[in-house]
């Protein structure tokens, strides 16, 4: 199954950012799955003017882009919680690619606070409902981030390493009983 990590943060030293490394390099090291981030900060995408329909309706530059969301089996996002919401910059995103059709969703949110996101996970169900994707209910939330992950991405803080489990079994689950033809063995 081929997994796409998309890091929402903008900003130059996210502290989200370090949830994906973590999950891509558990991910790789526990599961035969093929996993890769999808960096906002890697993509000057205009504000949206035309939607992405094919890899061959995308303008060139974004042909590498379009061609990692089309042959995505799966998704995780990754965001810091920007005014009770997800990131303009993964909105942005996510619209030029809006027909994510019976995809599964993962949600994780991460911030320095003790709240680490929680208003967010409710706007990016809607979001995930709203591309026609299916969204795991078990979310991973992130309080004290930058305590529980250093900035290459490893666990810092050990009694958080049964949310990540449960969040990663849930989230495996369901994109495997939605595509089970893509199941490596």
């Amino acid at each position: 199954m081929n997994i796409e990590i998309i890091a929402g943060s903008p900003r130059e030293n996210s502290v989200t950012y370090r949830v994906a490394l973590f999950l891509k390099n558990f991910l790789q090291k526990h599961t035969p799955h093929h996993v890769n981030i999808i960096d906002v900060r890697e993509w000057d995408l205009p504000l949206l003017q035309h939607v992405f329909v094919s890899v061959d309706a995308t303008p060139e530059q974004f042909k590498p882009l379009s061609k990692r969301m089309f042959s995505a089996n799966a998704f995780i996002l990754v965001t810091p919680e920007f005014n009770g919401s997800y990131t303009p910059a993964m909105k942005n995103l996510l619209d030029h690619f809006p027909k994510q059709t019976r995809k599964p969703f993962g949600i994780v949110t991460a911030s320095p606070g003790m709240m680490g996101g929680i208003r967010a996970t409710q706007q990016m169900q809607l979001l995930i409902n709203a591309l026609f994707g299916i969204a795991s209910p078990h979310m991973l939330v992130v309080g004290a981030v930058d305590k529980k992950f250093d900035a290459e991405g490893n666990l810092l803080d050990e009694s958080f390493e049964k949310n990540v489990d449960v969040f990663v079994n849930e989230f495996l689950w369901l994109s495997e009983s939605l595509h089970p033809e893509r199941v490596l063995n």
